[in-house]
C-alpha cells in the first residue's frame, strides 16, 4: 500500500468515526429528550392535580383538563419532530433531505457552480 492509499484510508476512517460520533450524539440527545418529556409530564400532572385540590376557582377547574392534555400533546409533537430528524436515515427522510437545500450534495453542487462562473472574483 502506498502513502496516498494509507492517507486516504486514514481519512476515510476519521470521516466514518466523525459521522458515527455525530450520530451517537444525536441519538443520545433524543433519548435524553424522551426521558425529560416523561419525567416532566409526570411531575406536571401530579403538581396540577395536587394544586387543584387547594384552588377553589372555577376558571382553574375549567382550564385544568385542557391544560393537562395540551402540554404533553404539543410537547409530544416537538418530540416526534426531534425523533423524525434524529432517525431520518431509517425512516426515509434522509432521502428527502439529500435532494433538498439541507444536503451536503446540494452545497457541493452550488460551490462548484459558483466556482465555475467566469466572474467569480
Amino acid at each position: 500500500m502506498n502513502l496516498t492509499e494509507e492517507i486516504m484510508n486514514d481519512f476515510d476512517k476519521r470521516k466514518a468515526y466523525k459521522k458515527a460520533k455525530k450520530r451517537v450524539t444525536e441519538e443520545r440527545s433524543f433519548y435524553t429528550h424522551v426521558a425529560i418529556y416523561v419525567v416532566m409530564n409526570i411531575v406536571i400532572f401530579i403538581f396540577k392535580i395536587e394544586l387543584g385540590d387547594f384552588i377553589d376557582d372555577e376558571g382553574y377547574s375549567n382550564f385544568l383538563p385542557w391544560n393537562l392534555i395540551a402540554t404533553p400533546v404539543l410537547w409530544g409533537l416537538g418530540l416526534l419532530g426531534h425523533g423524525l430528524w434524529t432517525f431520518k436515515e431509517k425512516n426515509g427522510l434522509g432521502k428527502l433531505f439529500n435532494k433538498s437545500i439541507f444536503s451536503e450534495k446540494w452545497e457541493e453542487k452550488k460551490i462548484k457552480e459558483f466556482m465555475n462562473e467566469k466572474d467569480h472574483l
